[in-house]
């Protein structure tokens, strides 16, 4: 059971980051398409309202798809260099994963949001060129859905160690109890 609902889990991510990410690439696109007027290093440029909306909604996926990874994974936190050597594989994966997930998930975010925010405006605005900002985001999304996948992965690994790690423990008999049963 735990297997199933574990590929659930991954494909519910993966085809939330999928959709984020063609969301952004189609909110760049609807963007390119309205008028631009350059002059020199300044562009002016209007709004397209539906950019924002697929901007927004591009954004709020990626975030979705970074809390149910993070809430079914669980944290795997190593607090030192020596405790990170001394770990297991999949623990130090899982830490790796879940370190980069977020950098991705905050970049990414960061770059939907600025670029939805640029077409939010109802009247034409100049300045510099932000350019393929939605884009960008679009492709974080796809890179977040491979990185959230190996979190989750490792993270299951390592609490499906721990299971077994502490199944062990209860079963094995302490020294004391070993001394015991020797001594009359």
């Amino acid at each position: 059971m735990a297997r199933k609902e574990g590929v659930l889990i991954c494909v519910l991510i993966v085809i939330m980051d999928i959709v984020a990410g063609i969301l952004g690439i189609e909110a760049q696109v609807a963007q390119n398409k309205s008028k631009h007027l350059r002059v020199f290093i300044f562009e002016c440029k209007e709004p397209v309202p539906e950019a924002y909306r697929l901007g927004l909604a591009a954004a709020i996926l990626l975030l979705f798809a970074h809390v149910i990874a993070n809430s079914f994974g669980g944290c795997v936190c190593i607090f030192s260099t020596e405790e990170f050597s001394r770990s297991s594989t999949n623990r130090q994966t899982a830490a790796a994963t879940l370190l980069l997930s977020w950098i991705i998930v905050v970049v990414g975010f960061i770059m939907l949001i600025a670029g939805a925010m640029a077409n939010a405006k109802s009247k034409s605005s100049c300045g510099l060129p932000h350019r393929h900002l939605l884009s960008i985001g679009g492709i974080l999304c796809f890179v977040h859905g491979v990185f959230c996948v190996a979190y989750y992965s490792a993270a299951t690994a390592v609490n499906m160690e721990a299971g077994m790690k502490m199944a062990r423990d209860v079963a094995a008999p302490t020294t004391a109890e070993r001394v015991q049963e020797i001594q009359p």
